[in-house]
This record gives C-alpha cells, sequence and structure tokens, in this order.
C-alpha cells in the first residue's frame, strides 16, 4: 500500500468539506490547474479592453484555431480561460445564455459586472453541495458598456475581483510584476499591445 496523508485522505474526497485549518483542498486543487495552464491576459486601454493569451501547440498536426482560449460571449463582451478547456466551455455557455437572456427581457445588453457576478455565483455553487466538484477554469472576463471599459478575473472559488490589468494561467507571478510596474492608466492602444507581447514573452 502507498502512504496517504491523514490530511488528504481525511479532508479532500468531498468538496464541501473543511479542513481543521479552514481549508477546502478540492478548490485549491482546482487552482493549481489554473496555475497549470497556459498564461492569459487583459488589461484596460484608453478606449476598451485588450486581451493576449499563449496558444500552445503540442504538435504541428493541430490546428491552431481548433484550440480554444479566447471567447466571444456577447458582442460587447470578450473572455479568456486557464485551466481545463471543458470548464471553461461549458462555463461559457452559461455566460452566453446569461447575455441572451438578458437581452431578451430587457432589450439591452447585460452589464458586465452583472454576468462576471452570476458566473460567480454558478462557480461557487459547485464549492457547496455533494456530488459537484469545482471547475478547474479561471477567467479574465472584459468588455466595454455603459460604466465604461471593465475588466474581472473570477477564480475557481468564485469569487471574483476587477482589475486595470491581469494575468491568469502558468508564469501569473512574473506577468504580474511586470504589469505592476510597466501598467499606467489611459494608455494608448499600441502602447497596450507593446506591453502585452512584452508580459507574454516574460511569463514563457
Amino acid at each position: 500500500m502507498y502512504p496517504v496523508s491523514r490530511r488528504s485522505s481525511a479532508y479532500d474526497r468531498v468538496a464541501t468539506m473543511f479542513s481543521p485549518d479552514g481549508r477546502l483542498y478540492q478548490v485549491e486543487y482546482a487552482s493549481k490547474i489554473v496555475e497549470q495552464g497556459t498564461m492569459g491576459l487583459g488589461l484596460v486601454y484608453d478606449k476598451g479592453v485588450i486581451f493576449g493569451a499563449d496558444k500552445k501547440v503540442t504538435s504541428r498536426l493541430i490546428l491552431p484555431e481548433s484550440i480554444e482560449k479566447l471567447f466571444k460571449v456577447d458582442d460587447h463582451i470578450g473572455a479568456i480561460s486557464s485551466g481545463l478547456v471543458g470548464d471553461a466551455r461549458r462555463l461559457v455557455q452559461v455566460a452566453r445564455k446569461e447575455a441572451q437572456e438578458n437581452r431578451m427581457y430587457y432589450e439591452e445588453s447585460i452589464e458586465i459586472e452583472t454576468l462576471v457576478k452570476r458566473l460567480g455565483a454558478v462557480k461557487q455553487l459547485f464549492t457547496q453541495y455533494a456530488g459537484m466538484r469545482p471547475f478547474g477554469v479561471s477567467f479574465i472576463i472584459g468588455g466595454v458598456d455603459e460604466s465604461g471599459s471593465r475588466l474581472f478575473e473570477t477564480e475557481p472559488s468564485g469569487a471574483l475581483a476587477e482589475y486595470n490589468a491581469i494575468a491568469i494561467g502558468k508564469g501569473r507571478k512574473d506577468a504580474m510584476r511586470v504589469l505592476e510596474k510597466e501598467y499606467k492608466e489611459g494608455m494608448p492602444f499600441d502602447e497596450g499591445i507593446a506591453l502585452l507581447l512584452r508580459v507574454l514573452q516574460k511569463g514563457l
């Protein structure tokens, strides 16, 4: 038999079970999957939001356009994922449905913050009930609505926060150091693109 730590054998079998030190190990494991995913970036520039991503092609036989990393949620909202692509695709379907229903019911585009909070609520739900597992994916969701240019990150736990610039996935720490040092509010499009390329290069 392989040795099994008391911690893992007792507290990580069920997503809803807290350990004595107040941790949900299944949620932490989901976050580890995100950390292993390819890098995604987003930043707010003077007239909108820019996304960038590392699209890792592991074989010359793979068609690069078949690798899903950037998603269009609505005409004014985009998203980048890091983690399990299958989980990302499922949550993007949820987000698109929310956007479409808002347009049908209220005859207007959904606000970005409203959509992000609804998506975060779905993620949180899967950490609260037995028989479910947390989604192993983080998103950068951004766009432009009546309140201006908005950019959010959602985590596997359902937590979310708004940023001027954010990185997710492998190399996040190095990328965030560059963004914190070089990002400037109201920067023009060309400078934003140049910064994203530098961050991607640093992260890789």
